[in-house]
């Protein structure tokens, strides 16, 4: 008797990922290692990710932005960007206007130091935000709660341009981030920016010794 192979068709995804892109090369990285968040907020508007906390402080966070969109209530797609994720990235996660869950907790923020990633900036909420502070993973993010996303495999993006606290943040931007702050940076432009913000931090040095040669000399 003969046998019909039937091949079984694949379901389609429910996501749309988009390739990885590396827009923060070493220089950029080695230009920034030093400059601080307020730096660059004497220097321009654009980019701040106004009321974004850290989780704790002190901190410090800068990498290479892989974006994720998620939908309502659905944190499923997360799993497939940290699959896609390189050493050193920064997860941006946009939760489609939801500010009272938590997309982001322990289990994930395991999974993203095994990579490992320089941290995690969301638009909505964290949880588990003790024991983050412990494993000392840089998370920013509007807020923490106890009310949490599900895994529904119903939809989500990767890669693709997203908004997160009014920001534009695109894949491969330079994500910058302090005790003071967060900034999305556009690497095309984040190079002069850079150097100037040097040239700040100089002078402000130049300055703060001049206070206190000042200070220390009339007491």
């Amino acid at each position: 008797m003969n046998q019909l192979n039937v091949t079984a068709q694949e379901e389609p995804s429910p996501y749309r990922i988009h390739p990885r892109v590396q827009g923060v090369n070493e220089e950029l990285l080695a230009l920034y290692r030093d400059i601080d968040a307020a730096t660059i907020g004497h220097l321009t508007d654009f980019g701040y990710a106004a009321g974004l906390q850290p989780l704790f402080r002190p901190v410090r966070l800068i990498g290479n932005a892989v974006t994720v969109r998620i939908p309502y209530l659905d944190g499923s797609v997360i799993r497939e960007a940290l699959k896609l994720s390189q050493p050193g990235d920064v997860l941006v996660i946009d939760m489609s206007g939801d500010d009272n869950r938590a997309c982001w907790g322990e289990l994930r923020t395991l999974a993203a130091m095994t990579k490992p990633l320089a941290g995690v900036v969301v638009s909505g909420c964290a949880t588990d935000a003790r024991i983050i502070t412990e494993l000392g993973f840089p998370v920013f993010s509007r807020s923490v709660s106890a009310l949490t996303t599900r895994n529904l495999n119903s939809g989500g993006e990767v890669n693709v341009p997203v908004s997160i606290a009014g920001v534009c943040v695109r894949p491969g931007d330079l994500v910058l981030g302090d005790d003071d702050g967060l900034f999305v940076l556009d690497p095309e432009q984040a190079m002069e920016l850079g150097h100037r913000a040097i040239e700040v931090q100089e002078q402000e040095d130049q300055w703060r010794q001049q206070l206190k040669k000042t200070h220390f000399s009339n007491t």
